[in-house]
């Protein structure tokens, strides 16, 4: 008998997934323990496995019956291994900063907050193809995928989607409504001295205990990501949440704030991603160099146990720095000369302080006035000393990069669907140039959306291994102000929608309008909200999203593809092309005389397990070649 079925116990059922199923709030799966199989519940115990330096986690999902469940509590055991090894992690302390003191924590557990899906995501998928949307949000389809049916024959329509993840220490013994359930995420960092070999322990949920067990891989990931990453972080919005004002003046908010934008970006290396900052820009400061409270992040400083950091990349830094965010830089129409003398300047203090840092100045945002693009590009190159070896950065489609911005060094692309011309363009820039791309879309690849499938960012990690992209950048992660619709503050703990506008029903797609997307531009939840006071946890820093644990296990992905493919490429490349059949270009079109959509499935899949077989298969490429060594 499974014990995912509990008797004589607060809550009906006890079960785990490795976090890519998106369990809503609403599903009870557990009334079928059959069902609740997969590659990391057998229905008695928690197996999982990783490499040293990588962070493994898993899902606990816990289901009350008609009575619900009251004052749960939840705890994990030190993981005990070969030697009486331990993984041993101690509770934060207690108050505002204690959940971002990592150093001796290497285990995390935390209570999954929800958020309501009214609607589909215009920014995540198309919906003139039904087999683009996301598993929970598609409808029955015919044809080419020709929709059956309304917004009420969408399987997981209304349904609360897992997505906030608060540290328990927070939120203590817990409630689960009758008939929901209630995920408690796990995140596993597993130290680079830990042997490897088989670690046990046991979760606790209330009086009933949960085995859990860890295989160590006998490898290890790299401190330096393989699969690069730029992801805007906002100096106003989070301000506003914290202090209530978005350009504090006090001597006591102006350290609060630094504070709190720093555990953003420490947040992110434990997430493997890069933070850039969109509203630190050379006007403010007034100085050809990054504020000085850039200079941790970058030498890697601010990624030590002296500022209370522990995980992947310590003492490694930031990597990227982008000057004028979005454009922002305050020379426009000063001329050649000047453009000169602002390039050297920030390029000797690159070469000086921060070489290995990927700097460059963000020229312009989605403009199509290529000419200025190329101009300012041509100055930079002919900048004395270091300047010319500074970067100018443009967004740009790949075809027109080509075309007609032949000097602009780096070039980044967002990708839909477009015309045969995207396949050669993008060849040709990899050999002459940095190209990288941003955001996502499905079917090219997965998307940002609160309600897409937990494999879509994992799937958008592997595309930028297949792909050869250098650096994936994501426009932002605070978007708590929905200022591009006019719509004000966002109450980010009750309403998935960030992006666009809410207009009116639609009988197909629910609430919708313009533009309207769940989660987009939100990554970071506020961990203090001055805006919404009721939702304020009173922490001096910021929660993750579950979308950023997805992503992470996408990238620590890549890091496992980078290393089996110096092994053997070919069988690397092999389980690519069977676990990700096509991505970005590789789908095509189906009109090239109108080249802006295309029908087809989504070719990767939504079963966590496959991906999780074939990160076995790369572990054993790997461990296997050190074995021989």
């Amino acid at each position: 008998m499974s014990t995912a079925i509990l008797t004589g116990f607060a809550l009906a059922a006890l079960w785990a997934n490795d976090g890519g199923d998106k369990v809503t709030r609403e599903s009870r799966r557990a009334t079928d323990p059959k069902a609740v199989i997969n590659s990391v519940w057998n229905g008695s115990r928690v197996a999982v496995f990783g490499a040293r330096n990588e962070v493994v986690s898993f899902n606990l999902v816990l289901e009350a019956d008609g009575a619900g469940a009251s004052a749960v509590k939840v705890s994990i055991s030190a993981l005990v291994g070969p030697g009486g090894h331990r993984i041993q992690s101690r509770p934060a302390a207690p108050g505002p900063d204690g959940v971002f003191d990592w150093r001796g924590r290497p285990v995390e557990l935390f209570h999954v907050g929800y958020l309501p899906i009214r609607g589909v995501s215009v920014f995540g998928y198309g919906t003139y193809d039904e087999r683009h949307a996301p598993v929970g949000m598609r409808r029955k389809w015919k044809g080419n995928g020709k929709a059956i049916g309304g917004w009420n024959h969408r399987p997981q329509h209304d349904h609360e989607y897992p997505d906030i993840a608060v540290p328990l220490e927070t939120v203590g013994a817990f409630d689960v409504p009758a008939l929901h359930s209630q995920s408690i995420w796990v995140d596993i960092y597993i130290p680079k001295d830990t042997p490897a070999g088989l670690y046990k322990g046991r979760v606790t949920v209330a009086q009933h205990t949960v085995p859990v067990e860890l295989t160590v891989r006998d490898f290890a990931l790299p401190d330096q990501p393989t699969a690069k990453t730029m992801v805007g972080v906002g100096y106003a919005h989070i301000n506003n949440r914290y202090m209530g004002e978005r350009f504090p003046y006090k001597p006591a908010d102006i350290a609060l704030s630094r504070t709190v934008r720093d555990r953003h970006y420490q947040l992110a290396h434990r997430h493997r991603l890069s933070l850039v900052d969109g509203d630190e820009g050379n006007a403010a400061w007034g100085a050809d160099a990054p504020r000085p409270e850039w200079v941790p992040r970058l030498n890697g400083t601010l990624f030590t146990a002296a500022n209370s950091y522990d995980g992947p990349g310590v003492g490694v830094g930031n990597g990227v720095y982008s000057i004028g965010h979005y454009g922002s830089w305050d020379w426009k129409g000063k001329g050649e000369t000047v453009m000169r003398m602002k390039a050297h300047a920030w390029g000797t203090w690159f070469a000086t302080h921060a070489p290995s840092t990927d700097a460059f100045l963000y020229l312009v945002d989605e403009s199509d006035d290529y000419q200025a693009i190329e101009r300012w590009s041509r100055w930079i190159d002919s900048a004395p000393g270091h300047g010319s070896r500074l970067r100018g950065m443009a967004t740009v489609p790949a075809p027109e990069a080509v075309a007609h911005t032949p000097s602009l060094d780096i070039v980044v692309s967002y990708y839909s669907v477009g015309p045969k011309t995207w396949k050669p363009a993008v060849e040709q820039l990899q050999k002459t140039r940095n190209y990288w791309m941003y955001n996502g879309f499905r079917p090219a690849t997965g998307s940002f959306a609160t309600e897409d499938d937990g494999t879509s960012l994992r799937a958008l990690a592997w595309t930028q291994f297949k792909m050869g992209i250098e650096r994936w950048f994501y426009w932002e992660s605070t978007y708590y102000e929905n200022f591009h619709a006019g719509e004000g503050p966002t109450d980010l703990f009750s309403q998935a929608q960030t992006f666009g506008k809410q207009m009116k029903f639609h009988p197909e797609h629910g609430l919708n309008g313009w533009n309207y997307s769940n989660g987009d531009g939100v990554l970071f939840y506020p961990g203090s909200d001055k805006v919404f006071p009721a939702r304020d946890l009173g922490l001096r820093g910021p929660l993750a999203s579950l979308r950023m644990k997805h992503w992470r296990r996408g990238l620590q992905d890549a890091e496992y593809l980078a290393l089996a493919a110096k092994v053997d490429e070919k069988k690397t490349r092999a389980i690519v092309a069977r676990i990700l059949p096509k991505a970005l270009w590789e789908y095509g079109r189906s009109s090239e005389s109108d080249p802006t959509w295309v029908r087809t499935p989504v070719s990767w899949s939504p079963d966590p397990d496959v991906w999780e077989a074939a990160r076995a298969e790369l572990a054993d490429l790997i461990e296997g070649s050190t074995k021989t060594e």
